[in-house]
């Protein structure tokens, strides 16, 4: 049986479905977020690589994007055509011979998987990854990078090396090659707060964690994780690719307010809004909403997320009203607030 996993990134995606609607901003600095007025409270969706260069990155706030990068074009986001174009995409993906695991609006897994060597793509993956390409740019004139690898782990860490534009593989036989000196959160699924506590215990590189005893680390990092952890550094997955459609495990809304709330009335009652706008979501979903979470990003920057399960799922606006507001009631009260979020994690996710 040959197994080959392919990871497809559209390559500035946001920035880039822009600069084809306006073809004018090609090669300028263009950063997407919010209402597209950077002297608002709001983040960075997506910056063009030309925004990049200057230090602008996705979850910055516009203020100092624009302080970074003045000259920039700044646009408000339009989900409906992200959605509209990654749907496109979706569908030239599945017009080949592969198994197709949507991630999100701008990635998906290819899987490709036979004992019939004369099936395409098997003995030349770099082939298939090129094929790959040319549909993605057929049919919206996007580019992609493809990471290819014998598992989703390597598939997904080899776009980063592939980008932009580009085709990369990486596999059990090149793994510590090019991963090996990296630090541990080169990982996809390790961070930066997991990389300093590794750090803290002496594991400073994917090499070093990957010789790391599973049995030490699990009491250290707890039963599951520790063992994890070592498997990721060691470059394991055994995870398939699997072809059923993309189905979101929750909806949420949130606001960015231009001026923090410090008045708690109405902290509790712009949550309630929040709640029942994702009510009404997750009604036209028609699907039962099981834990619901708060964020709350106190000024300046501090982001905090509490949760709790319901005693019974539920599409109830007046139950996931009152259960967000419970949550709320967890955080403190006397510091200032510049961002409200809720979120309703579905039974079935």
């Amino acid at each position: 049986m040959t197994r080959w996993v392919l990871h497809v990134d559209l390559d500035q995606f946001i920035a880039a479905v822009e600069v084809l609607r306006r073809p004018e901003l090609a090669g300028r600095a263009v950063i997407v977020g919010g209402a597209g007025d950077p002297t608002q409270r709001a983040v960075v969706a997506t910056a063009s690589y030309e925004a990049r260069e200057y230090g602008v990155a996705s979850g910055m706030p516009m203020r100092t994007a624009a302080k970074r990068c003045p000259d920039a074009v700044f646009l408000p986001s339009d989900h409906t055509a992200y959605e509209e174009v990654s749907a496109q995409v979706m569908a030239a993906l599945r017009g080949l011979d592969v198994v197709v695991e949507v991630l999100g609006w701008d990635e998906a897994f290819l899987g490709v998987e036979s004992d019939d060597p004369d099936r395409p793509g098997l003995d030349d993956p770099e082939a298939l990854a090129r094929r790959v390409q040319a549909a993605v740019l057929a049919a919206t004139r996007l580019s992609c990078s493809v990471g290819i690898g014998d598992n989703k782990l390597r598939a997904k860490l080899a776009t980063g090396f592939a980008k932009p534009a580009g085709v990369f593989r990486l596999t059990v036989a090149n793994w510590f090659a090019v991963m090996g000196e990296r630090p541990t959160d080169a990982l996809w699924g390790i961070g930066r707060k997991t990389a300093r506590k590794l750090a803290e215990l002496g594991l400073h590189t994917v090499r070093e964690l990957a010789t790391a005893d599973p049995a030490e680390l699990g009491q250290r990092l707890g039963p599951a994780m520790g063992p994890w952890y070592v498997q990721l550094a060691r470059g394991l997955d055994r995870s398939p690719v699997v072809g059923t459609p993309y189905v979101p495990r929750s909806r949420s809304r949130e606001i960015t307010f231009q001026a923090d709330l410090t008045d708690w009335a109405q902290v509790r009652a712009e949550v309630a809004v929040l709640a029942r706008r994702v009510a009404a979501d997750v009604r036209d979903d028609g699907r039962p909403v099981a834990r619901v979470a708060v964020k709350v990003r106190f000024a300046p920057f501090w982001t905090h997320t509490r949760s709790r399960t319901l005693d019974a799922p539920t599409t109830d606006e007046a139950a996931l009203e009152a259960a967000a507001l419970e949550v709320l009631e967890r955080f403190e009260h006397d510091r200032s607030i510049r961002l409200l979020g809720v979120r309703g994690e579905f039974a079935d996710g």
